[in-house]
């Protein structure tokens, strides 16, 4: 997948497109359908596939204050986008000047003139804009005099009639219900990012953890979560089992939330590597402990729950696992 990282001199091969309009954070089971509707209309039309989204997120724009609230920043919202089988991903950067423009030029300047879309899908309720006073209708209208094509995407749910939805997302893992997260997600959650130097703390007591620096990730409740572990080498993922912690440390007076991965039976030196931590299962939350002893007993019955949740959970069940971990249920 080849990513545009600007709405100014578009490549000649990324033109003409089918494009997918949206924020897409999570790429959870809507955005799925969208971009699903958005590669079989470019199949149709002898046209590249695109997704059309925004860095940073508009709400991190204009609410630069805000709490991490993201589900899928950056690289990670990429690579589940290139997982669907699009050809072109259109990361535009929000700026004030983009952030200024008006509907209307959106449409004439950008859709109609830099990219010549051949045809546009959008969800149901995405705004665009200048005081977002863009919509479907608009895009319509606009489409018509234009040249291109535009559809809409209803809104889908679950069997039980809750929406596939950032939203609902953001809640569940608030909750510390990362399987109902997954379920909304089509996969499990991750946060994504470097191995960090820690204090060593892990080490000592006899786990040694791999702290995650977790970027702009939204946390979810904090406490101890059953995890496969993802160790990133150019495309590929190598997934191993594990148990992740995700608090602010209370027995030592920690400050800030940290997120550090136990491996198991794993041994390697992990500083500076890129990882991925895929949530499955909630295991406790976070706790304050006595003393050393006390922390060490509970990581052992932390890891045997984790092992027993990992091992519990059928290969390729998509609400538990991420697509490349499906082999390694059992393990």
């Amino acid at each position: 997948m080849e990513i545009v990282r600007s709405h100014k001199d578009i490549p000649v091969a990324a033109r003409g497109a089918a494009v997918a309009l949206g924020n897409f954070d999570g790429v959870h089971l809507g955005h799925r359908s969208v971009i699903a509707d958005t590669v079989a209309m470019a199949g149709r039309l002898g046209a590249p596939s695109a997704v059309m989204t925004f860095d940073p997120h508009p709400r991190r724009f204009f609410r630069p204050d805000t709490p991490p609230f993201e589900l899928t920043p950056g690289a990670n919202k990429a690579r589940h986008i290139a997982a669907l089988g699009v050809d072109v991903l259109f990361l535009i950067p929000f700026n004030a000047e983009f952030a200024a423009m008006p509907a209307e030029t959106f449409v004439s300047d950008l859709l109609a003139g830099s990219l010549d879309v051949r045809h546009v899908v959008a969800g149901y309720n995405f705004v665009f804009g200048k005081g977002r006073g863009g919509n479907f209708n608009l895009l319509e209208t606009q489409g018509v005099k234009s040249g291109f094509g535009v559809s809409v995407v209803s809104a889908v749910g679950d069997a039980e009639g809750v929406a596939y939805s950032s939203t609902n997302v953001r809640d569940r893992l608030r909750e510390g219900r990362v399987r109902d997260a997954a379920a909304l997600l089509g996969r499990a959650w991750e946060i994504e990012g470097e191995v960090m130097s820690g204090d060593q703390r892990g080490r000592q007591i006899g786990f040694p953890t791999a702290n995650v620096n977790p970027g702009d990730y939204l946390m979810p409740l904090l406490g101890v979560y059953a995890v496969w572990v993802g160790i990133v080498d150019g495309r590929t993922t190598d997934w191993h089992p594990g148990v992740v912690n995700v608090g602010r440390r209370p027995t030592f007076n920690g400050e800030g939330v940290t997120v550090e991965a136990n491996l198991f039976d794993f041994e390697g030196d992990l500083y500076g590597r890129n990882l991925r931590v895929a949530f499955v299962d909630f295991v406790r939350p976070e706790m304050k402990f006595d003393g050393i002893d006390a922390i060490r007993s509970q990581i052992a019955a932390d890891c045997a729950t984790a092992r027993a949740m990992l091992a519990a959970i059928a290969p390729g069940d998509p609400s538990a696992l991420p697509r490349e971990a499906a082999n390694f249920a059992g393990r």
